[in-house]
């Protein structure tokens, strides 16, 4: 006769959370990142308008 294998303990499940989403703040509740960009010298814009222009704007 066969013996069954000794059963694997098992992982933990993840937990269901049922908080409230609105209740946590986003990052869009802050005033940090709206338009600013990283300081940096003109070549560099200019190089990055040129990247990101659309081709039919050349």
């Amino acid at each position: 006769m066969s013996t069954a294998p000794e059963p694997r303990p098992r992982e933990p499940k993840p937990a269901m959370v049922f908080d409230d989403p609105l209740d946590q703040q986003s990052s869009d509740d802050t005033d940090r990142g709206w338009g600013e960009r990283p300081s940096g010298d003109s070549a560099a814009d200019l190089k990055r308008f040129l990247d990101e222009k659309p081709p039919h704007h050349i």
